[in-house]
């Protein structure tokens, strides 16, 4: 998203960059004291002088590097880094006007006393929430953060729903694209059977595959494909965790195709494949665990004659939603998102 020049800069972004921006005037020659609090608001991308450099004024107000770099993340976290090494000078100057547009209009909205207008300071107080909120949710977010002995007593507790198989797929086909006559259930049994047989004699995948393609009978899988557990469905999987490594087994039978599997090898996934899936796990249930302490400790109150008594729809219903959530439903439910 580009940022919008300062003829189209949207209300709400105008907004909350007043927000900001009417707490950080300052003087043309801040004091020591306040250069060094605007210093540490945002990590410095290059070394302190560097970052200390003056690099914009808009009216009394300067704007240093360090600074201008951060607040354009805020304020267009997708635009781009201007301090980037692919950044061109153009890209920086255009981000450089837009943010000078919006200084210059949010100077003018504060010498207007456009912060006390009933709407503007309604927004103001609404934006304010929301960064408060967003803060108190990353702070929750990192005591959720799950210990490496954690994840590894998770994942010792569950060692089955690592468990993986590698299967090759053997489908005959009952009624033929070239307009061959079907073949019965007998009549596909038997052509799967002659395959297997074949197999276990020495007989190739690659040449079985070839043979069936060519003849248009049906398709086998020439390399082995794997599957963690539960990705399968539930038929095919207790099929194919309860084969032994060589067998084969009919877990399909339809009127247009007969489908066989064969076990080539079951193993495990390791910790290390997993463990970004389980922390992000156990980290979701930790953190719906804080917020459920935490609304009980705040006595949350609501007024069913308004709300209603309907139980809220579960997190999977809301994703599913055809209507987006609202901006605060989002909010509130966000620790639904790492689950």
């Amino acid at each position: 998203m580009n940022l919008i020049r300062a003829s189209f800069i949207p209300h709400s972004l105008f907004v909350c960059f007043v927000a900001a921006v009417s707490c950080a005037q300052q003087p043309a020659n801040p004091s020591p004291a306040a250069s060094s609090a605007s210093s540490t608001s945002a990590p410095a991308k290059k070394d302190s002088a560097g970052s200390e450099r003056v690099v914009l004024k808009v009216g009394n107000m300067q704007v240093t590097q360090g600074e201008f770099e951060s607040r354009i993340n805020d304020i267009e976290p997708q635009g781009g880094d201007p301090d980037e090494k692919g950044a061109t000078e153009k890209d920086r100057k255009r981000l450089g006007d837009d943010y000078a547009s919006v200084l210059m209009l949010s100077q003018q909205a504060v010498a207007n006393h456009l912060e006390s207008s009933p709407e503007v300071g309604r927004q103001l107080a609404v934006a304010r929430m929301q960064v408060l909120s967003d803060a108190e949710f990353a702070s929750l977010m990192q005591q959720a953060q799950p210990t490496f002995e954690e994840v590894s007593q998770y994942y010792s507790a569950h060692l089955a729903d690592y468990d993986q198989v590698h299967i090759r797929r053997l489908f005959i086909w009952k009624q033929k694209d070239k307009g061959g006559p079907a073949l019965s259930r007998e009549a596909a049994k038997e052509r799967a059977e002659r395959v297997c047989q074949a197999y276990a004699a020495g007989t190739g995948a690659q040449k079985l595959a070839d043979v069936l393609n060519k003849s248009g009978d049906g398709m086998l899988d020439v390399e082995p494909v794997m599957f963690p557990r539960g990705e399968l469905k539930r038929h095919m999987e207790t099929v194919a965790f309860g084969l032994k490594e060589g067998e084969w087994g009919e877990v399909e039978d339809t009127s247009a195709s007969l489908l066989l599997i064969q076990l080539v090898k079951r193993d495990r996934q390791q910790i290390g494949e997993v463990s970004s899936y389980i922390e992000k796990d156990l980290q979701a249930k930790k953190m719906q665990a804080l917020l459920d302490d935490l609304k009980k400790k705040a006595s949350i109150w609501m007024d069913e004659r308004y709300f209603g008594t309907a139980v809220a729809p579960v997190p999977d219903a809301q994703r599913q939603a055809s209507n987006p959530p609202s901006e605060l439903h989002k909010s509130a439910n966000m620790g639904d998102s790492n689950k």
